[in-house]
């Protein structure tokens, strides 16, 4: 067993695509007319799905992303530079829940949520 991507459903996925292409220099491995796209991210793929799509893979529905508060569900993306993604991705449409903190353990991290309801968290290495 291995852990082969995360699914994020949304309302366009050429624009959560494009978000996290501008936010995060993510590329598009692709995006298919039937709803659905993904971003090179590394060995686990970050991956896009359209609600209409969703319905049909879960006929009892979901909480969708884009509600008041965020899901108790995150994207957090490792980088060296907390505070320059964390401007990058503003600059690009994200909201900030909360700004670049030290952690206790010396980790860098910040909290944003995107046009689509996404909470990414950004955030160091673990030392």
């Amino acid at each position: 067993m291995k852990f082969g991507y995360t699914i994020i459903y949304t309302e366009d996925v050429t624009q959560s695509i494009e978000f996290f292409e501008n936010a995060f220099g993510f590329k598009r491995r692709f995006i298919h007319e039937s709803g659905y796209g993904e971003l090179e991210t590394g060995s686990t793929a970050l991956a896009f799905a359209s609600h209409e799509l969703g319905k049909s893979n879960l006929p009892n529905g979901y909480i969708k992303a884009n509600g008041d508060k965020p899901l108790g569900v995150e994207i957090a993306l490792v980088t060296d530079d907390v505070a320059a993604a964390y401007t990058k991705a503003l600059d690009a449409g994200a909201m900030s829940i909360k700004e670049p903190l030290a952690k206790p353990w010396g980790q860098i991290v910040a909290y944003v949520r995107c046009p689509d309801g996404t909470l990414v968290e950004i955030c160091s290495p673990v030392s």
